[in-house]
């Protein structure tokens, strides 16, 4: 109780701060413009930072050096539950709304051309593809892991990697609107299909690779009655699961989207405007 304590309280003021601003926003573009920013996105947001909390402000961040099970859930936990949900706030117009007008003056060169250039280039599908994968694939391995293990301020730096990964990996498939990105919309269930595979020969290589990988587990605590082998085959088994669910149901959910009915009527009404509106011309 004592080792979590400070960090409960830490995450659990910038929360509640955050949450404050947000809802502040929140209410003022209600207000203005009511269906602007729906009510379960205010949910969404509001179980993301919750779910945060939960992350990095609970047990979970102490116990994660004894059991890489719960490693695992934790920074699951980040790329797959916090960043989506958060994102599915639409927290940037809230959050702007929402501080105190001495915070949200707007540098020149932030909307500079050079700028948006760097915000397509940042937000562009390949790179949040490879932020996410590289995030998973680059912590895990031996000698990052054991700094991370080792060093308090490296592992608040992985945690914090985690969640900037989700975020952008999620970003493309959670964006308020199709044309932010140059990519068609049927490229977003390729996208996650691909995301699964280094994911999945990670977790394929923990649970049956027959040794300890991270031997700072040998040396630490044991809970759950697990040895540290099984510990991480039961770690590796976990991440393939979650992650298979979390990837391939949105997958099949825009695949869905796209064969269905409705949305083929949409598309088909958009190009019949397109072609009036290039005849018109």
């Amino acid at each position: 109780m004592e080792s979590w304590s400070l960090p409960l309280v830490i995450t659990s003021i910038l929360a509640v701060v955050t949450e404050i601003v947000y809802l502040r926003g929140w209410l003022s573009l209600r207000n203005a413009f009511p269906n602007l920013v729906a009510g379960w996105r205010l949910a969404a947001f509001t179980s993301g930072l919750f779910a945060a909390s939960t992350a990095v402000g609970s047990p979970l961040s102490t116990l994660d050096h004894q059991s890489l099970t719960i490693h695992m859930m934790k920074h699951l936990l980040l790329m797959t539950v916090v960043a989506p949900l958060i994102l599915a706030g639409a927290p940037v117009f809230p959050v702007m709304c929402g501080l105190p007008k001495v915070f949200i003056k707007i540098h020149p060169a932030l909307v500079s051309l050079p700028a948006r250039w760097l915000k397509r280039f940042l937000m562009h599908p390949a790179l949040c593809w490879l932020a996410g994968t590289g995030a998973v694939i680059g912590w895990h391995l031996p000698v990052a892991f054991q700094l991370g293990m080792r060093f308090h301020w490296v592992h608040i730096v992985e945690d914090v990697c985690f969640l900037i990964a989700g975020v952008l990996f999620w970003w493309p498939i959670l964006q308020s609107s199709p044309s932010a990105t140059r990519s068609p919309r049927w490229s977003m269930a390729l996208y996650l299909f691909l995301a699964t595979i280094p994911c999945d020969i990670l977790s394929a290589f923990l649970t049956f690779c027959g040794r300890v990988v991270y031997p700072s587990y040998l040396s630490t605590a044991h809970i759950f009655s697990l040895s540290p082998l099984q510990d991480q085959e039961c770690a590796g088994a976990l991440m393939w699961v979650w992650i298979t669910f979390a990837y391939l149901i949105p997958a099949v959910v825009i695949t869905m989207q796209i064969l269905s009915p409705s949305n083929a009527q949409s598309q088909r009404a958009v190009r019949a405007a397109q072609h009036t509106t290039a005849a018109g011309r």
